[in-house]
């Protein structure tokens, strides 16, 4: 069974609408920061990928189904499984939860791109071993 990460994050009033509720959109920056707080669990820093290796992450495809509402001061649990590891793509499985209510589910498809070209390229070495580990 794949490993999953968990991250948390607390609903801010910047992160909702005009009644309170998260605005949809937001989830995909939740889901972004979870991805990027799971990099950094794993000693992989993306601007050392980037200034090192020219390496870069994109999202490709994302896929986003919206199951209940989170508000204003909620915390949620975002949790994230790797469910394909490529030469030169991840794809991942997130989820939004807010106790034990579903709300959010995801499924992101995140290339690596050579920075200077923007065209795909193999993961770095050095991270594509510490995913595989995680």
């Amino acid at each position: 069974m794949p490993s999953v990460f968990t991250w948390t994050v607390r609903v801010y009033y910047e992160d909702t609408d005009a009644g309170g509720i998260v605005y949809y959109a937001n989830y995909l920056k939740f889901f972004e920061r979870a991805r990027t707080e799971w990099l950094r669990s794993l000693g992989i820093h993306q601007h050392t990928l980037l200034e090192e290796e020219s390496a870069a992450f994109v999202v490709r495809s994302a896929a986003v189904e919206y199951l209940s509402s989170a508000r204003l001061d909620d915390e949620l649990s975002l949790r994230l499984t790797v469910e394909k590891l490529g030469r030169a793509s991840v794809q991942f499985a997130q989820q939004a939860w807010r106790g034990e209510t579903l709300l959010s589910t995801a499924n992101v498809k995140v290339g690596c791109v050579d920075a200077k070209t923007m065209r795909p390229c193999p993961l770095p070495a050095s991270a594509a071993v510490k995913m595989r580990a995680a």
